[in-house]
């Protein structure tokens, strides 16, 4: 065997070893092939592109997909587009029926893969292309095209059915969007640019309930930061960095298999714990701070989002305390007033008796005092929660209104500059199948008895 044969069988084998080597774990290829057809009854007989994240620039970037796009192929490799074909919609005008009507198209799904770049490979590792004979099986995707003839495939259904040109659906941000209408517009000889569709708000709205899998991924990546928290409560110390801690918690979250963190970790003591999204995590503790700890952990692209206050020296003071237990009390404030189907969550509308959000407002604002003797509603400075999935704020309409298989944040806080004292607990939460809440970190503790029972646990 020639020494050329001999190299491209051992390509060919370490393509095909690519998936294995895939840290991310994916559902089955007929869940993402299930989405991918319920998206065409959303395009009203269109064509929807969507194109996959780019190589970062910096190595100290780790790539991470496009929520779309994962969310549609469980593809994690860049440079990729989805092309998804809906079935032409029933005409029964005359002109449909005439012998100048476009053919009938039916469902299609195609995969287009970037040109392998071969010297680039040896810095980023071997990816799959067009040609790798295994490519179908290895993506899933019904077929797998070069990215080459993306813009021939698209102009040529366009020619053959001009109505396509204005149902166009794809990523209103995406640069190679914008270039590939551009281009189809040129091929076709148009002297205007159609408008595509907005493709992310139909994946919005199948985004918002999770299915079996997803909850699998979203209750590990709750347990892998359950366990950074944990970590976190044994290493707060007066004396210790900010960044030490978030240090701490990372390397939890690696142990426990997730690949990256949800967010830029927030460690925030003393007056830092009243800023919202502080994230310097610069500053040395100090006895007697309060510590505002948000942060979590993402287990094969799905997000978890807690936080937990803790006292730097392991003991609250009576003014910490009381404060906390008014946040944990807003928290169960808002549990209580779940009503499956009905609840809200971030709508401020103080006039919506289903906001759940104002179950929350109103706790705080009726329990405890400012040193001046004020209401502390004055002190909440954001919505109650948000929608969590692939990204950790999940696209959803808000205000949305809570149906089995979301999951969400309930994060009550009150943040007081003049006291140098903030308070935030977050917790995730799935709605069940049968209407109920479940709080998904429901092992971490919750009361500030339980938290300096763990701080000093051994």
């Amino acid at each position: 065997m020639k020494l050329r044969s001999i190299v491209f069988l051992s390509l060919l084998a370490a393509v095909a070893a690519v998936p294995a080597l895939n840290a991310l774990e994916k559902q089955p290829a007929q869940v993402y092939h299930a989405r991918r057809v319920a998206l065409t009854a959303r395009l009203h007989g269109g064509v929807a592109v969507l194109f996959a994240a780019e190589e970062p620039v910096l190595d100290l970037d780790p790539y991470r997909q496009d929520e779309d796009f994962y969310y549609l192929t469980g593809w994690n490799e860049p440079g990729a587009a989805l092309m998804i074909v809906a079935e032409t919609p029933q005409d029964k005008s005359s002109q449909a029926q005439s012998a100048e009507a476009p053919a009938q198209r039916k469902y299609a799904e195609i995969l287009f893969l970037p040109t392998r770049n071969l010297r680039m490979e040896k810095y980023t590792g071997i990816k799959l292309d067009a040609d790798s004979p295994n490519a179908v099986q290895a993506t899933g995707v019904d077929a797998v095209e070069p990215m080459t003839d993306l813009p021939k495939v698209l102009s040529g259904m366009i020619a053959a059915d001009r109505r396509l040109n204005s149902r166009v659906w794809t990523q209103p941000d995406a640069p190679q969007a914008k270039a590939l209408v551009e281009f189809t517009a040129a091929a076709l000889g148009s002297s205007t640019i159609p408008d595509p569709h907005d493709v992310t708000k139909l994946t919005q709205e199948l985004r918002v309930v999770k299915d079996a899998g997803e909850i699998d991924l979203l209750k590990k990546a709750s347990d892998a930061s359950i366990a950074a928290q944990r970590a976190m409560m044994q290493a707060v110390k007066p004396g210790v960095t900010e960044r030490t801690i978030a240090g701490k918690m990372a390397a939890a979250w690696l142990e426990n298999g997730c690949e990256r963190a949800s967010y830029a970790p927030i460690v925030g003591s003393g007056i830092n714990s009243t800023t919202l999204h502080y994230s310097d995590n610069a500053r040395t503790m100090e006895d007697g701070d309060i510590v505002v700890v948000d942060a979590a952990c993402e287990y094969s692209m799905y997000a978890s989002d807690i936080t937990r206050t803790v006292p730097a020296n392991g003991h609250f003071t009576a003014r910490q305390r009381e404060i906390y237990d008014v946040v944990l009390g807003a928290q169960k404030a808002a549990i209580d007033a779940f009503v499956v189907n009905k609840s809200k969550i971030n709508d401020r509308d103080r006039r919506d008796p289903d906001s759940l959000d104002n179950a929350a407002y109103n706790y705080i604002n009726t329990h405890g005092k400012s040193l001046d003797g004020k209401p502390l509603g004055q002190y909440w400075l954001h919505g109650l929660g948000h929608m969590v999935g692939i990204d950790v704020h999940d696209p959803a309409d808000y205000p949305a209104v809570l149906k089995p298989g979301m999951v969400f944040t309930i994060e009550p806080g009150v943040y007081i500059p003049e006291e140098k004292l903030g308070v935030r607990i977050e917790c995730d939460f799935l709605v069940g199948e049968d209407g109920k809440l479940i709080d998904l970190n429901a092992s971490l503790p919750h009361t500030a008895e339980d938290v300096e029972a763990a701080m000093k646990a051994k």
